[in-house]
């Protein structure tokens, strides 16, 4: 039998699931803002991990994937402990806002500080109550407002550890990510808990594809770190890419896209049109590099410069660019899956 778990002045016994909201501080209008956490400590002893969202306010696809992992059965019978935290940015969550009310970037104002900024004392009590309490962490993120992202895993890949966890979500696609300064990423990894990056879908929006991506992949980690039993969705191998870039409008119009996410592209192809209102001047949008569409503008309207399509660089001819895509289209869009169901 596991014994307690301590977390924000309470203590749970084993097998107790519980929510607890730890305090944060009053809004101008004497408002009292809270992180909310979900903590569901095991019958028998294992792990710790922690799985948030809502970094940026206006994520709020995690959200989904955390409620859908908090009703899981498979959790019924778990080893260890799982900290379920949806909203971080409780701020910008209530405004739809990616940032806090200082305008600060949470995701870049770790680990923090007690007495420092807004950010950085959300921060802190974040990495104080939460990370510091893990093993392992996944973090859920979606494309900014106007942009999608194809399901991928983010992670520090030369890390052997990391990358079996990588390698055990399943997503589509994984990169091989630096690190960002300030992120959650950068300052949990300094203190020896490796952290899962999840992208996928846009700002603002449910994806249902996504979602059951998401749900799926942190189910598979668990299971890989001995805390559930199998899961019954086995996972797919995951095509690993490498750097990325991103293809930027040669002119301001609007903007005719011809791929969808998970596309490959050969170099020196037309991927787009950018047209007046007219029609009457158009500026093809050529790919100046080969790779596979992994995120892009869902916006038309668009001034010179802006990214359209995110490319992340494959190996090999546009031949194995196609038959990777397949593998990543059979494994997002397999089956059916109502947003308000819960499959697992």
């Amino acid at each position: 039998m596991g014994g307690g778990f301590e977390i924000g002045g309470h203590k749970l016994s084993p097998g107790e699931a519980r929510t607890l909201d730890i305090p944060l501080s009053r809004l101008a209008d004497h408002t009292r803002m809270r992180l909310g956490i979900r903590v569901v400590h095991g019958k028998k002893p294992g792990p710790v991990i922690f799985v948030s969202a809502a970094i940026h306010g206006d994520e709020v696809l995690g959200c989904e994937i955390i409620r859908r992992l908090i009703a899981s059965r498979q959790l019924r019978a778990l080893a260890g402990t799982v900290i379920f935290v949806p909203v971080v940015n409780a701020y910008g969550f209530v405004s739809n806002s990616r940032y806090l009310p200082d305008r600060r970037d949470l995701n870049r104002s770790f680990p923090g500080h007690e007495e420092g900024s807004l950010a950085s004392r959300l921060a802190h009590t974040f990495m104080h109550e939460v990370v510091e309490r893990a093993d392992v962490g996944i973090d859920l993120h979606t494309g900014a407002i106007h942009r999608s992202n194809l399901p991928q895993i983010r992670a520090n890949l030369a890390d052997k550890r990391t990358s079996l966890l990588a390698e055990a979500f399943g997503a589509p696609v994984t990169l091989n990510a630096s690190v960002r300064d300030g992120s959650l990423r950068e300052a949990a990894g300094e203190r020896g808990t490796p952290v899962l990056l999840y992208e996928a879908g846009e700002a603002l929006r449910y994806d249902p594809a996504s979602v059951r991506v998401g749900v799926r992949g942190c189910l598979r980690v668990m299971e890989a770190m001995g805390m559930i039993g199998p899961h019954k969705h086995a996972g797919k191998p995951t095509i690993h890419l490498g750097r990325s870039n991103w293809i930027r409008c040669p002119s301001g119009g609007l903007l005719r896209l011809k791929k969808r996410l998970g596309d490959p592209i050969e170099r020196g192809e037309t991927v787009g049109v950018v047209s007046d209102p007219f029609g009457e001047h158009e500026d093809p949008l050529i790919a100046p590099f080969g790779g596979i569409v992994i995120g892009r503008l869902n916006m038309p309207v668009v001034n010179r410069g802006d990214a359209a399509l995110h490319v992340a660089h494959l190996k090999g001819d546009v031949h194995e660019a196609t038959i990777v895509t397949e593998s990543v289209r059979n494994s997002i869009f397999g089956d059916e899956d109502p947003l308000y169901d819960t499959p697992l």
